[in-house]
């Protein structure tokens, strides 16, 4: 998502604006936009946790073959995400340096924000959806004729009903409560986030001190939800956003099925902690004016053993891991410890 800017007005809690474009692309085509491989392009950002979701669920079901990826800068201006990886500044494939102007073909003057994960119709160069919860159970459920051999369910049927509430929970006291922390405008609605927030976390901790996993014994949606912010939260969110209760690295049960997570083939090795850092720490000047980015935390702590293993459960449940990273999409050595 795009947030820079003043978030909320002294006084007020930070609300999210949660009007996304709804349009989805199904097997039956029913909003307009049929599954077909090679006409959609993600554009995600490896610094934004929403967008990290979906470029994990991607490669984990294998879908790169079918639906390419586009890759915007960690940091932007008020207006748009920008293509600063690419030659030129130039996204190669719909030809844009801001992810504005795919927005500006499908809604003239899109009056909300410009947010990450989007998907683009390739050949009219318009946005299909910004709608980060349903695109990737869309991926999970109508691309299923272009998912790898191997791939697994990540929303199986029998569980859904429970992965639905649970990710709920997961989204309003911790994906976003963290981000209601750190925009806080009164100290009074900063309280409440934090308390919010840390009941949550320990009330995950005691889920998982029995389980490996949030739903079942494989990993699902859930998992997917959660680890995306445990993975920001002492590099940004601890100190940045003041979630300071404790690190993540000081919760046992958080910080060990994390580091599962993290060296489970298709999260980990999505995860740039460089882009990461720098987009919060660069971009929230309101939060953070003198842009200076800290040089922590030490990354090689991720690697240490977790033994979560002991407690059963089959990550990929029938299926198998993915595969190595495709060339053009790895996350350089210096940002990641798993290289």
């Amino acid at each position: 998502m795009a947030e820079s800017g003043t978030y909320v007005e002294p006084g007020q809690e930070y609300t999210r604006d949660t009007r996304y474009i709804e349009t989805r692309i199904t097997t039956d085509g029913r909003d307009g936009y049929p599954v077909e491989p090679g006409r959609y392009r993600l554009i995600a950002a490896r610094a934004c946790p929403w967008a990290n979701r979906a470029i994990i669920v991607r490669r984990l079901l294998g879908l790169e073959d079918a639906i390419s990826m586009g890759l915007a800068g960690p940091t932007h201006d008020a207006r748009s995400w920008t293509f600063d990886l690419d030659p030129g500044g130039v996204d190669p494939v719909l030809g844009i340096e801001r992810l504005q102007e795919a927005y500006f073909t499908r809604v003239p003057n899109y009056p909300r924000g410009i947010t990450v994960p989007a998907i683009v119709d390739v050949p009219t160069g318009a946005v299909v959806t910004n709608d980060f919860a349903q695109i990737t159970l869309d991926f999970s459920t109508e691309w299923t004729q272009f998912h790898r051999d191997g791939a697994p369910d990540l929303y199986p049927d029998h569980l859904r009903a429970e992965i639905d509430e649970v990710a709920e929970l997961v989204y309003q006291d911790v994906n976003n409560g963290v981000y209601r922390c750190g925009f806080a405008g009164s100290q009074r609605a900063y309280d409440r986030a934090y308390d919010q927030l840390f009941a949550r976390l320990d009330w995950l901790s005691d889920r998982l001190s029995d389980q490996r996993y949030l739903v079942g014994d494989t990993i699902t949606e859930a998992d997917v939800r959660l680890f995306t912010t445990l993975a920001r939260f002492d590099a940004v969110y601890h100190g940045h956003f003041k979630c300071n209760r404790t690190k993540l690295s000081e919760m046992p049960v958080l910080w060990a099925y994390a580091r599962d997570l993290f060296t489970t083939p298709g999260f980990g090795d999505t995860v740039d902690f460089a882009q990461i850092k720098e987009h919060y720490y660069v971009v929230h000047q309101d939060v953070n004016p003198s842009q200076i980015v800290p040089k922590g935390p030490d990354l090689t702590s991720w690697l240490t053993p977790h033994h979560r293993d002991q407690l059963g459960g089959r990550p990929f449940g029938d299926g198998t891991p993915p595969g190595p990273v495709r060339a053009g999409e790895q996350v350089p050595a210096e940002a990641t410890p798993l290289r």
